[in-house]
């Protein structure tokens, strides 16, 4: 099971993922959106929405060169294992504790109120939920993180993600013995990443990047003929 997680898991996630995605953009673009309810409770959701995503996107980043920068060039440019372990450990606290913040506030203003609770899909319950226990796992393994100050069990799991892009046979014999919090912390990820074409997470990809160089104004025509009055 071990070696089916780690080893065999990433492989599905990713291709649901990015197959999911096509196909969902392809076939049904209608639903690529994020719902937004932003007339309701306007004020709450632009504090958790701003906390939210600011700390999901800085955890992002940091995940993400954090696992797949090579050991050699980490090596090359003088950072030792020590100190990326205290950069991740504070940097990704402050970023999880603020994406946590704003994640209650967004559940509750969604459970709570029964206008945006009745616009809302299970799918949006779930996936929300699923990334609060996601950041609450990600805090805790930061416990685990201090007690090991001097970045072994990272560079674990740094030699775990880019064997799973390196197509390395060995990927799950690297999370081996990891603790228990990390490798559900793993799973959970794997999972979001599968549900992912299945939620309004899709928003994340359609970055609005035209708006840099479409036209300041926009001409906007109604389909009501205006009514025509003599000439003067």
């Amino acid at each position: 099971m071990h070696d089916f997680i780690f080893g065999i898991y990433p492989y599905i996630a990713l291709s649901v993922l990015l197959i999911g995605s096509i196909a969902r953009y392809e076939r049904d673009p209608f639903t690529w959106k994020s719902s937004s309810s932003q007339l309701l409770r306007r004020k709450q959701l632009i504090l958790g929405s701003v906390l939210f995503h600011v700390g999901v996107l800085i955890i992002f980043f940091g995940h993400f060169f954090g696992l797949l920068t090579p050991l050699p060039l980490i090596k090359a440019l003088g950072i030792s294992h020590e100190a990326k372990q205290i950069l991740a450990v504070v940097v990704g606290g402050v970023a999880g504790t603020m994406a946590l913040l704003g994640g209650i506030i967004l559940i509750h203003r969604r459970l709570v109120d029964p206008r945006i609770r009745a616009t809302s899909s299970m799918m949006d319950i779930i996936i929300l939920s699923l990334l609060l226990l996601q950041l609450c796992l990600g805090l805790l393994t930061i416990i685990i993180s201090v007690q090991n100050i001097d970045g072994g069990e990272m560079v674990k799991f740094m030699q775990w993600a880019q064997a799973i892009f390196t197509l390395d046979a060995r990927a799950a014999s690297y999370t081996a013995g990891a603790p228990l919090l990390f490798q559900l912390h793993i799973f959970l990820g794997l999972t979001i990443f599968t549900l992912f074409p299945f939620s309004r997470l899709v928003h994340m990809l359609s970055v609005p990047v035209r708006y840099l160089w479409r036209p300041g104004y926009q001409i906007v025509r109604t389909r009501k003929h205006s009514p025509k009055y003599p000439a003067e």
